[in-house]
């Protein structure tokens, strides 16, 4: 495997390169760059590597200038001991994102990500892929853990999603369920918050309901081909699938985590 480091500083380049010998010896360092300048005009007269390393200060402004000016098709983990960029990051190319000091167990973790990408699919070196996985990776670094509900007082409540159990929309008002039963307004859609969960541990059975995995107790068959499911924790009112839908949610129940 081929890569680049991008970094202005000198002890980090060297940090860096003896952390790749020590967990990846295989890794090879073609290049390093420590200006945006530098890199537009590497990166426009060579073959794209393997992977890029990339520090976000450099000596002559942000490393995202870079990406305006030219296209890096391959994954990009960047290394920087400002975090406050890590969501802008992930809008480009990023694989992972380091904040210095970096230890041997982050550059690890990182690889591990890129070799779960490459044999995702079984076609370790196509560009198409990589990206496709890039993008399910983004995907699953955006899943909302929180949610902060109002409470009394002019406060919000931090509420950790691994405790709701499900959310219902009740006379307009979407509420979070615990597993205590506690109910908690949530200033989201139903379709909004849908959109914003880890599919694999949410699903949507209906119009009114979106329920976690862990909270099913076990399912009833119903009329008309339809499914009700039941929960650990009380519900208003029956929780019913359609027929139409019956099929993916068998399919998200014995497949998920």
């Amino acid at each position: 495997m081929k890569a680049v480091i991008v970094e202005d500083e000198r002890a980090a380049v060297r940090n860096l390169t003896a952390l790749l010998t020590d967990v990846t010896p295989e890794m090879e360092v073609i290049a390093v760059l420590d200006s945006i300048s530098e890199s537009v005009e590497w990166f426009e007269e060579h073959k794209s590597p393997d992977l890029v390393f990339m520090d976000i200060h450099l000596a002559d402004g942000s490393a995202f200038e870079i990406f305006r000016h030219i296209e890096i098709s391959c994954p990009v983990i960047f290394t920087t001991a400002y975090d406050e960029y890590a969501l802008k990051a992930f809008k480009v190319n990023s694989v992972d994102y380091l904040l210095k000091p970096i230890g041997a167990e982050d550059v690890r973790n990182a690889l591990k990500k890129l070799e779960l990408f490459r044999t995702a699919t079984g076609e370790p070196e196509s560009g198409e892929d990589i990206q496709g996985l890039i993008r399910m990776l983004r995907r699953q670094e955006s899943y909302k853990t929180h949610f902060l509900v109002p409470q009394k007082g002019d406060k919000l409540l931090p509420l950790s999603l691994e405790s709701v159990y499900y959310f219902y929309i009740n006379e307009g008002i979407v509420k979070a369920v615990t597993m205590e039963g506690k109910e908690y307004p949530v200033s989201h859609t139903l379709d909004e918050i849908a959109d914003s969960l880890n599919p694999i541990r949410f699903f949507r059975v209906n119009r009114q309901y979106l329920i976690a995995r862990k909270a099913i107790k076990d399912i009833d068959l119903w009329f008309n081909g339809r499914l009700s499911v039941n929960l650990i924790v009380p519900v208003p009112e029956k929780i019913l699938i359609s027929r139409v839908r019956v099929a993916e949610f068998k399919e998200w129940f014995v497949h998920g985590e």
